[in-house]
């Protein structure tokens, strides 16, 4: 029996296709009982590969039949027939997908990327919960509801996190995901915290929603590794985005994953609060790239040719630079200008004087 008549005695009219590979295919389908057009997946078991079936298939059924978010794919139902087809009815985005999206409309701006993007980390936070990572989070697995909505797929790669006796999670060794959104450990074959490994591809879901493009170029995968673990992420400069958006997604792409953001901190990002009025910034013609600096006991008294600035207080901050057609500085929140190269900074008693030209990195 063909999968037409399969679904049709299940209540469902087979549409058009919406994807194909080697032992999948996904179809449209009309439920009679649900009233509107649902997507179901159909895989061949007989064509796919062992490994497949014997651990990402069970996997991904188990946690199909457990996740139930808003902003996750819908699963209805999921049935096998005798001759060994897997059948997966989910909700089905009808805007299609969000590199779709962002290829017929170019760049997303700020406040529409912080609403989307909110609803797919409240989705990574939430399989985060239940311990549940993803491990193959890209735009093409964000599918978008007929308002546009973010709604997560494909948890082909997904798995439940295990954790050794003491509480501590147990590393993975399987490289899952697409190398463009892959964290620089899991291109070296580093056993890899799942987590932490989620959170580098949603600094690459977001560079892409603000920038309409790649924050690196994976035709070259060693070229590739060493900028990322240069911790170099180079924003387009026709790109006017805040020093927030841009901070969020440098420390998302950061490659020592001990400092790499938790779902809770990205959560508590500046970036993802309700935005506040702009303040025109006073630019400075400094060398584009990006770094960041520790500094203990950091205690500034900035001066500038007619202005000044003065930090609240001096506490031991991350202080990143963001050295572009501006200079900005973050200190525990408080944002610094450097204009016209002209500044004077005390630091653990030592000063240092800079005239035009380059911030001293």
């Amino acid at each position: 029996m063909d999968d037409a008549a399969i679904l049709k005695k299940r209540g469902y009219v087979l549409g058009i296709n919406l994807g194909e590979g080697s032992y999948a295919k996904v179809k449209s389908a009309y439920s009679d009982r649900l009233k509107f057009n649902v997507a179901v997946k159909i895989i061949n078991k007989k064509k796919a590969p062992r490994d497949f079936l014997e651990r990402f298939l069970p996997r991904e059924i188990e946690i199909l039949a457990k996740v139930n978010h808003r902003a996750i794919v819908k699963t209805y139902e999921i049935f096998e027939t005798s001759d060994g087809k897997v059948y997966i009815v989910m909700e089905l985005g009808v805007q299609g997908d969000l590199l779709e999206f962002i290829k017929s409309r170019g760049a997303i701006s700020e406040d529409v990327a912080r609403k989307m993007f909110h609803q797919l980390s409240s989705a990574i936070k939430y399989c985060h919960d239940l311990d549940v990572v993803h491990r193959d989070l890209k735009c093409e697995n964000l599918l978008l509801d007929k308002d546009f909505n973010i709604k997560l797929s494909d948890f082909g790669f997904s798995r439940r996190l295990t954790r050794d006796e003491n509480g501590k999670p147990i590393l993975s060794k399987t490289f899952c995901g697409s190398a463009a959104y892959a964290a620089p450990e899991v291109l070296q074959g580093i056993p890899y915290e799942p987590k932490i490994y989620d959170i580098w591809s949603l600094g690459v879901i977001l560079f892409i929603m603000v920038c309409g493009s790649m924050p690196y170029d994976d035709s070259n995968i060693g070229k590739m590794l060493k900028i990322q673990k240069e911790h170099r992420v180079h924003f387009p400069k026709s790109k006017s985005l805040t020093v927030e958006c841009k901070d969020l997604i440098y420390r998302m792409l950061q490659p020592d994953v001990a400092r790499r953001l938790h779902i809770e901190e990205v959560f508590n990002h500046m970036w993802m609060q309700a935005p506040k009025p702009r303040v025109p910034l006073a630019t400075s013609p400094v060398k584009e790239g990006e770094c960041s600096r520790n500094l203990r006991e950091f205690k500034s008294d900035m001066k500038l040719r007619g202005k000044y600035w003065q930090l609240y207080h001096s506490v031991n901050v991350k202080v990143t630079y963001h050295l572009g057609e501006e200079s900005r500085v973050w200190v525990d929140h408080h944002l610094i200008l450097v204009k016209d190269g002209e500044w004077k900074l005390s630091h653990e008693g030592t000063e240092f004087t800079q005239g035009p030209g380059n911030l001293p990195l």
